[in-house]
């Protein structure tokens, strides 16, 4: 396996029926989660009148995403634990061809367990933050309007901030892969003081990459104390407000928020894995 090879996109078109149908059961899973403050919402107010249609649909919906939810990890399991013996022994091979230290190697096939491990542990979580927003924003402007764009302006908060620190995020990110591929090398000089330097080299870029993400977490949370403020002031003074929808609304609100929050996380995963298939 080559270089060109060994990426996101790569392993999506070789192994498309496994990863494909793990990602479809996400999607239906994702779907499932993002309708259960709604379904809420409809058998509070259906309960209200004396009507258990909605209570019903609520218990057919946390059963059928439990199944979908329980199918798919059993699944993820056995699909990219094989795609990763494929893929690693193919990387190793192809290194130890072009007589790469072995400490790279080792490095490297370490570096690629993270990629298989994106497809199998943090995608599932982009696309059900993705559905998510995109979801939340949808119902919320079905709602009320003005809550859908005070949440429009959290996302845009977001965006600007990671924007403004991409380049950052690369550079460090570039530089603490670059200190652990040399970690087999140290360790076989046996040298102490190497050693020492090595490990306080890698806790200082993991350093600066924590304090760089807890700068963006701060301007960001500050934007999102305000709208599960904001929100329920805006739904409840509306003309003759429905108790299960302003309860389904409060809880979109704050769906909406932790997954903005929870973006950071991913467009720190991107950059890494980008930096990753640029070494690969």
């Amino acid at each position: 396996m080559t270089g060109g090879t060994t990426s996101v996109g790569a392993l999506a078109r070789r192994f498309p029926f496994r990863i494909g149908f793990t990602m479809l059961l996400v999607l239906v899973e994702a779907g499932a989660e993002l309708l259960f403050p709604l379904a809420i919402g409809l058998a509070i107010d259906g309960l209200i009148r004396g009507d258990t249609a909605g209570l019903v649909l609520l218990g057919a919906l946390g059963a059928g995403s439990l199944i979908v939810g329980s199918a798919r990890r059993c699944y993820d399991t056995r699909a990219y634990g094989a795609i990763y013996a494929v893929v690693a022994a193919e990387l190793a091979t192809a290194e130890h061809a072009r007589g790469t230290p072995v400490s790279a190697i080792a490095a490297r096939t370490t570096l690629l367990g993270e990629l298989v491990e994106f497809f199998e542990n943090s995608m599932p979580m982009v696309i059900s933050a993705a559905i998510g927003i995109v979801g939340t924003l949808a119902i919320l402007a079905g709602i009320d309007v003005r809550v859908f764009v005070a949440s429009l302006g959290l996302l845009a908060v977001v965006v600007v901030v990671y924007a403004a620190t991409a380049s950052t995020n690369l550079r460090l990110t570039k530089g603490a892969n670059d200190e652990f591929e040399l970690q087999v090398a140290v360790l076989e000089t046996r040298n102490a003081c190497a050693a020492r330097r090595h490990f306080g080299n890698i806790v200082g870029w993991n350093r600066r990459l924590s304090d760089l993400e807890t700068l963006n977490f701060f301007v960001i949370y500050l934007g999102a104390l305000a709208l599960p403020v904001y929100s329920p002031i805006v739904v409840v003074g509306a003309p003759d407000p429905r108790y299960g929808v302003v309860f389904a609304a409060v809880m979109y609100v704050f769906q909406y928020i932790e997954a903005v929050l929870g973006l950071p996380l991913f467009l720190q995963q991107v950059v890494r894995l980008h930096e990753i298939t640029r070494r690969l």
